[in-house]
């Protein structure tokens, strides 16, 4: 009684207790999720600009309810993308002090279908007429909203078209960049050269070090800049049946195929009920013992399940066959018949005219001209059945047009009617005319398939409860063991496989060969997670995943491990190249050539647009040289894509000269048309972006 007064008076404190330490884990947890951070309000920062992270939300929440099918992680990345894209340019516009006026919107607005196509603001000569538009909202105040909704992004786009009008401008190609591109293609070079390659010296004898592997990368910083990163190895431990299962299953379908007795409390007997095999209603059957629905479809023997294919297409009507595997299931089908020319496969020649549903045709014409095309086309595939591909390639305003009008095979119903009436009640090689709302029809049927109608109980093999439960036990085990000893050698011991390390990103979803994982990259990059921590993972059809972090990579220059892969072979080159240039000594070719025990060589007709050197390759430093140090000098050595080489110019042809370079110019166009879309790219190298979507549960 006395401990129960005790805790009476003191039930205030307590209670204040309590709620503190409530609070104080709430607003811990809210901290760590970033809606305390000193960053709370937004989502990103680019070169300075904030990016609202209830803006962002709402954009992203947008796009998911798009109809196209992103993960929200997709959604989030595509409007970051959006996002990094407008703060990057409309910086650019204010650098060069681009404005719009209403002129540049009205031109953006019509640019969309929507308005510029939009019946009620266009004149009678079928064009966009801004004195209707305007007057359309004055009349229309309620829906004036929605113009001054898209306001800002049409200021936006409008600028950005005279932003990418001024680069385009920027990459004009002139006249004589067109002569030096004639000149590329039409000077010739006639040089003796000496070469040593790299490959005469082995991989084993030049040694690179870590140091300069990482001085190497910090003398190129922006090539060699990388993202922060979480390297993460794991084990899959799958939901999936044990023989013992599978055995149960083909025990229980197998059951089905006899009469079994059952008690009936009714009449107080034993009933035998008939099995698959005797039932007089194998459709009710198959629906009362089936984990998939009776289809009633014929079923060509290529449609059938490939080991059992035979069987089961040559089974007598009423003959049962199985069990048998077909995927995560076993089978046992009765044959209820089979049919003859069941599927058709037919190819056609769509003419189409105006008013009929076809969306690209050829040429216009009227319903007359149509028929009379199609007419004429039968009589020539009538007359020469062996053309109907080449006139069906040259004529149809199908799509089909490109297989030479070939449909492949299909089945009764799902051509339209008169086409699946011309088709399923004639023989194999008719060749006919019809005509539906797509227009005239020339059909050849080109093959028929028998098919079989099978009454089939499928039933699924799952993991039953017992397997289920083992299956978590272990994945349990394997993480509480993996915690504490070392991952690898957990494994071993269970018998399970370490699959390689994966190395995720902040804003990744994919995690190695399992999609979707965007609970593991979470995980991966919380604050509370450590290197060697260990996590079990419930993942939905595959079954538990168990990560360990093995280790994490800061931003900054590329990670050791990985820069290796590229960046040894480069330095290997450079240290193979400072010793061949050593030996490359002498006044003469050949004395260069002797010194180094090889032969003189000689490279005819080469160009600058295709600097191939025989029996080597592309080697565009050495044929440069080889035009620009004049007749009859020996260069100095030359270290170029496969080894270290001397030229030695015999004769440089220059081609005739041209009044006009339109083609070449042409040539150089096209090579530029592309640099606008380097913009964003480029802006990004130098950008400071900040981006916090992690702190947001993003």
């Amino acid at each position: 009684m006395a401990v129960l007064q005790k805790i009476r008076q003191r039930s205030l404190l307590l209670i204040l207790v309590i709620g503190l330490s409530l609070l104080a884990f709430i607003v811990q947890d809210l901290y760590r999720k970033g809606d305390f951070g000193s960053n709370s309000k937004y989502v990103g920062t680019i070169n300075g600009k904030d990016i609202s992270f209830e803006d962002f939300r709402v954009k992203v929440s947008n796009v998911e309810k798009s109809g196209q099918g992103v993960t929200a992680t997709q959604a989030a990345n595509r409007v970051w993308d959006q996002e990094v894209a407008i703060a990057l340019y409309a910086a650019e516009f204010e650098k060069l002090g681009i404005r719009v006026g209403k002129k540049h919107i009205f031109e953006v607005l019509k640019a969309d279908q929507n308005i510029g196509q939009n019946q009620l603001f266009l004149n009678a000569a079928g064009k966009f007429d801004e004195n209707k538009f305007t007057e359309y909202f004055k009349a229309n105040p309620e829906q004036a909203q929605m113009i001054k909704d898209r306001e800002k992004g049409d200021e936006l786009n409008a600028k950005y078209q005279i932003y990418n009008s001024l680069v385009k401008a920027a990459t004009y190609t002139t006249d004589a960049e067109g002569k030096w591109k004639y000149e590329l293609e039409s000077n010739k070079a006639n040089f003796d050269f000496v070469s040593v390659l790299f490959s005469t010296i082995k991989d084993s004898d030049v040694k690179i070090s870590d140091d300069e592997i990482t001085a190497y990368m910090k003398e190129n910083p922006k090539k060699y800049k990388a993202d922060e990163t979480r390297e993460l190895e794991y084990v899959t431990i799958e939901d999936k049946a044990s023989p013992e299962d599978e055995a149960d299953v083909k025990k229980s379908i197998t059951a089905l195929l006899t009469g079994r007795v059952v008690y009936n409390n009714a009449t107080s007997k034993n009933d035998t009920l008939p099995g698959f095999k005797s039932t007089t209603n194998s459709i009710e059957f198959v629906n009362e013992n089936s984990d998939v629905p009776y289809d009633s479809t014929y079923v060509a023997k290529k449609d059938l399940p490939a080991e059992s294919a035979e069987q089961l297409f040559n089974l007598a009507a009423g003959d049962v066959y199985g069990p048998y595997l077909k995927g995560n299931y076993y089978c046992i089908s009765k044959s209820l018949g089979r049919k003859a020319g069941a599927n058709a496969k037919a190819s056609h020649i769509l003419i189409s005219y105006e008013g009929t549903q076809v969306p690209n045709k050829k040429e216009k014409r009227t319903k007359e001209l149509a028929k009379a095309k199609a007419e004429m086309l039968l009589a020539q595939a009538q007359a020469n059945p062996s053309s109907f591909m080449m006139l069906a390639l040259m004529n149809s305003d199908d799509s089909s047009s490109q297989q030479g009008g070939d449909l492949g095979y299909f089945g009764p119903g799902q051509m339209v009617k008169p086409f699946n009436d011309f088709v399923f009640s004639s023989p194999i090689g008719k060749i006919g005319l019809v005509e539906t709302a797509f227009g005239f029809h020339i059909i050849n049927v080109t093959d028929k398939q028998d098919a079989v109608r099978l009454a089939t109980i499928a039933q699924k093999i799952e993991p039953s409860e017992a397997t289920v439960n083992n299956t978590f036990n272990k994945s349990v085990k394997f993480e509480m063991d993996a915690n504490e000893k070392d991952f690898e050698k957990v494994a071993k011991e269970a018998k399970l496989t370490v699959n390689p390390s994966v190395k995720v990103k902040v804003m990744d979803e994919g995690f190695g060969a399992v999609a979707n994982q965007r609970q593991i990259v979470h995980w991966a990059f919380d604050k509370e997670t450590n290197v060697g921590d260990v996590k079990r993972f419930e993942v939905t059809n595959i079954g538990n995943i168990i990560v360990k972090l093995k280790k994490v990579n800061e931003a900054g220059l590329t990670p050791l491990d990985d820069a290796k892969i590229a960046i040894e072979p480069i330095l290997k080159i450079k240290k193979k190249a400072a010793k061949i240039k050593a030996k490359m000594t002498g006044s003469t070719l050949e004395a260069i050539a002797k010194t180094n025990g090889t032969a003189t060589q000689k490279a005819v007709d080469v160009t600058l647009a295709n600097p191939a050197l025989p029996g080597v390759g592309l080697e565009p430093k050495v044929v440069g040289v080889a035009f620009g140090i004049g007749t009859n000098k020996v260069s100095a050595p030359i270290e170029g894509v496969t080894g270290i080489y001397v030229v030695k110019t015999a004769a440089v042809t220059k081609a005739p000269a041209l009044k006009i370079h339109t083609d070449f110019v042409a040539k150089v166009k096209s090579q530029t048309a592309s640099y606008s879309g380097r913009i964003i790219p480029a802006l990004k190298v130098d950008a400071k972006i900040e981006d916090n979507r992690p702190q947001f549960n993003y």
